[in-house]
């Protein structure tokens, strides 16, 4: 036994000097992450390949200087302002190319009000092009500085997709910290209530912590050799510090019960271990699978929160029956140390009212369980239908963070009639058997094309090689190097396409375009049999987005369910159990579902969240996020009900006895949990970014509804209809020993 002993604690303290090895990586973490999405496979992504290898593009990734407070651009005063900013512009470490009205003297810089723009190229070959806007923007503000005396009302502001995507970094970054700085003590306030102790309290947040810390350094490590999104730092915070805390909440709760009946510290921390580790593992188990089953999309925002989840719940589980365990036993009574006035002591048996109380509630469920289920059942299925009017499109309305300059400018742009130049689409045409420059036929398939869609009333301009040279192919040596080289590929049979949409023109619509576009093909548009074509820019980047959530959704789902049934199977040995489980979870998914389309997509409630109005959709990558998560969260708490209710029957207990016994010992764990839970996926709620809203807002949702009416009423009601049939086949095939009188029984 002693042997034992040293082998955990070795076994602990390695744990432990790995984890804090880990740390200092976690601070910097967060550079090697990314903001920028990325569908693998897609279109769009492979219309960047192309420009970037077949054109040799310059702007492939680029920036739009929006220049204000200016005199117009084309006036000699305005021309001169332009060639100042372009010329520093230009030298900028990073930039590959700019293209303003200096060079390319197209109306297209001429927006209403005076303002015009500068589109910059950036350089992908030194590493992300992210890192490359904090000198952009210094040069921006150097430039204000320069022209100020001169314009008083100038400002030159980033937008484009890179600077919001660099904005969205630091929005999500400070919501991490607001979230924390919320989280932590609402977190200690709960933990004090439920332990009243200091020392008791500060372990669960501890650990916490560390799950958080030790995901992000594995992360960042990552992230130096694979594309991962920024989004994981916000869900290693929301999952660490729940997780962290529900895992450590059910080992401390443990240790106390074995204090109680009178064992030493190192013999109840050992006990602890023992009883709470399986638990532990086949909880984390079904929790693990709805992220490994992320990983399976290809994109990678959803891979990246798979990943996160995945070494959130890893990690957190090993702290939890490893360094706890050894914590416990170094500290024994000790545990106590910083005692609230007026709260039982852990080494003292939890108060009977409390125990008392559940064991009562679960007396009148077991007397009751039809009506129970019909009272807690009936809400819970009318909140589940609303799910059933969940619109995953891109969420309409302006939904990016006003405070962002990127944003400022994007909106500026809009005001001036130019937001198509951040929104457009990128066409590229391949026309195998004819050259563009070279043939009429291929000049003339180009200039149909382009024809074509300039006539749809939602464009506001295409720029191609024919457009700039208003059709006539004489004109074509007036364009620079640079423009033809942008416009044709080297081979001269690929021609890029640039569609400009209307202000007016929404998300969703610049999405349906993309699709019509595609489906009509390339042969129709260009009158060439041959001809292919292929759509990118952000907005078919969206279009390939939904496509592939859309896909993935019944796969991922399947994928939970039948992992998550084969788990519970493995850890309970019974086929009722399990399936109940699972139908239990897919309610609870159904009903947070509801919740979000109730008060995010129809707008009942959403101002107390930050929200002006309804959005009428939820972002497409919420649904399969939230189910993944929400459906290990939830069997948690079935997890924690059911092995104490097993545990009973297994001590002799009658199905009518072991229920309300169960709920005795696990209840008051399962509110405490759920409630420290809420408090973290609450918090983030209250941020800047929607769908880190809309994520914290089902998953607090379905833990309420979860721990609550699910786990607490309609769960025990049916294991009580279910009765023997509970533990088929096997589940009672070990361990049962004879019933024993219920005056002579204790609680373990």
């Amino acid at each position: 036994m002693n042997r034992l002993k040293v082998h955990r604690f070795w076994v602990s303290g390695i744990v432990l000097a790995v984890v804090l090895a880990l740390l200092p990586s976690s601070f910097h973490a967060v550079r090697h992450l990314e903001t920028a999405t990325r569908v693998e496979g897609s279109q769009a992504e492979t219309v960047d390949r192309e420009l970037a290898s077949d054109f040799h593009s310059p702007f492939v990734n680029r920036v739009v200087l929006v220049i204000q407070g200016l005199p117009p651009v084309n006036s000699p005063a305005g021309e001169q302002a332009l060639g100042t900013i372009v010329s520093a512009v230009e030298e900028q470490p990073g930039v590959s190319a700019v293209i303003s009205y200096l060079q390319l003297r197209d109306p297209i810089f001429l927006g209403r009000g005076g303002g015009s723009f500068v589109l910059i190229g950036l350089d992908s070959n030194s590493g992300p092009v992210e890192l490359l806007i904090p000198g952009l923007h210094q040069c921006a503000h150097q430039l204000e500085a320069q022209l100020r005396s001169t314009y008083p009302k100038v400002k030159l502001q980033l937008t484009g997709e890179v600077p919001l995507n660099f904005d969205l970094r630091r929005v999500s970054a400070e919501d991490v910290r607001h979230g924390e700085s919320l989280v932590i003590p609402a977190t200690l306030a709960l933990l004090l209530l439920a332990f009243g102790s200091l020392a008791a309290a500060l372990i669960p947040i501890a650990v916490g912590q560390l799950a958080i810390a030790t995901t992000m350094a594995i992360a960042g490590l990552l992230g130096e050799h694979f594309h991962l999104s920024i989004l994981i730092q916000n869900l290693a915070t929301m999952l660490g510090m729940g997780l962290g805390i529900d895992y450590t909440l059910l080992m401390v709760s443990r240790l106390r019960e074995a204090i109680a009946a009178g064992h030493g510290k190192a013999e109840a921390a050992r006990i602890a271990a023992r009883r709470a580790g399986r638990t532990l593992l086949i909880s984390a188990s079904t929790v693990a699978i709805g992220f490994l089953a992320l990983l399976t999309v290809p994109i990678s925002e959803i891979r990246s929160i798979g990943l996160a989840g995945f070494l959130v719940v890893g990690v957190s589980v090993l702290l939890a029956n490893t360094v706890v365990p050894a914590l416990l036993a170094l500290l024994g009574p000790h545990i106590n140390a910083g005692r609230l006035p007026f709260t039982p002591k852990l080494d003292l048996h939890r108060p009977q009212c409390v125990g008392g109380c559940w064991r009562s509630w679960g007396r009148r469920i077991v007397a009751h369980p039809w009506l129970a289920i019909a009272l807690s059942g009936t809400p819970l299925l009318l909140l589940a239908y609303q799910a059933t009017r969940m619109d995953t499109s891109l969420p309409r309305g302006d939904w990016l963070p006003a405070q962002a300059e990127s944003v400022q400018a994007l909106n500026t742009l809009q005001q001036m009639g130019r937001s198509g130049v951040v929104e457009s689409i990128r066409l590229i045409v391949d026309l195998p058997s004819d050259s563009i420059t070279g043939s009429a036929a291929g000049w003339n398939a180009i200039d149909r094309l382009s024809n074509r869609l300039a006539a749809d009333p939602r464009c506001a301009r295409v720029l191609s090689i024919t457009t700039l040279t208003s059709g006539d192919r004489s004109y074509l040596d007036d364009l620079s190097r640079q423009t033809q080289r942008t416009l044709l590929s080297r081979n001269g049979h690929e021609a890029f396409v640039e569609v400009l949409p209307k202000d007016s023109v929404s998300l969703r619509e610049q999405v349906d375009w993309v699709r019509q576009v595609r489906k009509i093909g390339g042969p129709a548009l260009t009158g060439v049999p041959d001809a292919t074509l292929l759509a990118g820019g952000i907005p078919a980047l969206n279009a390939d987005y939904q496509t592939i959530v859309h896909r993935h959704m019944v796969p991922v789902t399947t994928m939970v369910v039948v992992a998550t049934l084969i788990a519970l199977l493995c850890g309970f040995r019974s086929l009722v159990v399990a399936i109940k489980a699972i139908l239990l979870n897919l309610l609870t998914v159904a009903a947070s579902f509801g919740a979000l389309v109730l008060v995010f997509q129809l707008g009942y409630g959403c101002r107390w969240l930050g929200v002006s109005a309804g959005t009428g959709s939820v972002f497409p990558l919420v649904p399969i996020v939230t189910f993944a998560i929400v459906f290990g969260l939830s069997m948690d708490y079935e997890v924690f009900l059911v092995a104490r209710v097993l545990e009973a029957r297994r001590s002799g207990f009658s199905e009518l006895e072991a229920i309300p016994e169960g709920m005795a010992q696990t209840a008051g764990l399962i509110t405490s949990a759920a409630a420290i839970m809420i408090a973290v996926f609450i918090a983030f709620t209250l941020g800047n970014f929607l769908v880190v809203k809309m994520i914290g807002f089902t998953l607090a949702v379905a833990v309420f509804l979860d721990a609550t009416l699910v786990r607490i009423v309609i769960g025990p009601a049916l294991l009580r209809v279910a009765g023997d049939w509970n533990w088929w086949p096997w589940g009672l095939s070990r361990h049962v020993r004879q019933s024993i009188p219920s005056e002579t029984r204790v609680s373990s």
